[in-house]
């Protein structure tokens, strides 16, 4: 239950942001408008004084401005409730729920707003104004608009005999059907992160498919590989086998390493702080084992040599008898190194 509620809050702020910035890049260019003796008046701003404009001007500002309706006064019912100041937060709440008694309409029936202000000499108190109109008066004055050619971006009441006071926003075009609601954005926003975790999730499972379908592959070709040389391996001893003796000698000189040549590139590639105890040569596998200061440094020596491949430790290092010294033992596969007759 608590990964619902943290998943519908989320959806919530995201909605709420989305709108807030929508209606705010909309807003950089306000416009407001107003029905006054059954003539819509267009003003720079709510409350100022306005002008008459014909049918395409009244389209060309609606097209390029944020559309502010005002409803008259006369069709707008004062309310006023004072609350706690630390209710703050939960105003909004508290007037839904009051609505019914504050309100002369059903409650599915009124569109309100509210604002609210300190108390005059109470700061523990808020003096909130609730400006509350019927569903069809706004409605009606939506028709109006439409009949021009213009959309309300957000629908605004005055209080009667303040042209001081702030108007209160009724309802807006991106808030939901009651002028209360997120739902369409939140249904959107919802939308939109279920499709990126759907994306996400499609593609996380394809790249994990891929890896394991290359790593199968790999194994494949390794096996493969290992295969083919032991198929190899006895074609390779049978030829030599069935050469005459002089030739054979050959070719087992040019296979095998020689032991003075592989001793010789060993002392040229290990550092003269390493000591060799012990020297294995089996054809072309070479392990060597002794005693070093910083073991892991001599793997880089022996593979820049040219002379050794396959370079790798098949024991763990251990502490000497003195403890500075460190025990390595190291493998390797010497390779073949052609001589001037091959030149």
């Amino acid at each position: 239950m608590q990964i619902v509620a943290a998943w519908t809050r989320w959806i919530e702020i995201l909605a709420a942001l989305c709108v807030a910035m929508q209606e705010a890049w909309r807003a950089r260019r306000p416009v407001s408008v107003a029905l006054e003796n059954k003539r819509l008046v267009v003003r720079s701003a709510p409350g100022s004084r306005g002008k008459l404009l014909n049918a395409s001007e009244l389209a060309d500002t609606a097209r390029r401005h944020f559309i502010t309706l005002e409803l008259p006064p006369d069709q707008i019912v004062l309310q006023r409730i004072e609350v706690p100041a630390r209710a703050r937060e939960f105003l909004a709440g508290i007037v839904r729920n009051r609505i019914d008694h504050l309100s002369p309409w059903p409650a599915d029936q009124v569109v309100y707003g509210f604002d609210v202000a300190a108390t005059e000499g109470s700061a523990d108190t808020l003096d909130t104004r609730v400006l509350m109109t019927s569903r069809a008066v706004v409605e009606a004055a939506q028709r109006d608009l439409a009949a021009l050619g213009i959309a309300a971006d957000r629908i605004v009441a005055q209080e009667a005999g303040r042209a001081d006071a702030p108007p209160v926003t009724l309802c807006s075009r991106f808030d939901g059907e009651a002028g209360r609601g997120l739902e369409r954005a939140r249904r959107m926003v919802a939308a939109a992160v279920l499709a990126t975790i759907m994306v996400s999730a499609g593609i996380t499972a394809w790249s994990l498919a891929s890896a394991s379908g290359i790593r199968t592959e790999s194994e494949d070709l390794a096996e493969q590989a290992v295969a083919l040389q032991r198929r190899l391996a006895p074609a390779r001893t049978t030829a030599a086998a069935s050469l005459p003796l002089p030739e054979r000698a050959w070719a087992l000189k040019e296979t095998t390493p020689a032991g003075v040549m592989v001793l010789d590139a060993l002392s040229q590639a290990l550092p003269d702080g390493a000591y060799l105890t012990e020297l294995t040569l089996q054809k072309s596998s070479l392990r060597i084992a002794g005693l070093a200061s910083d073991t892991p440094a001599l793997i880089a020596p022996l593979e820049r040599s040219g002379q050794f491949a396959d370079v790798h430790f098949f024991a763990p290092s251990t502490r000497g008898p003195d403890g500075r010294l460190f025990w390595f033992h190291i493998e390797a596969r010497v390779e073949r190194q052609r001589d001037a007759r091959e030149d």
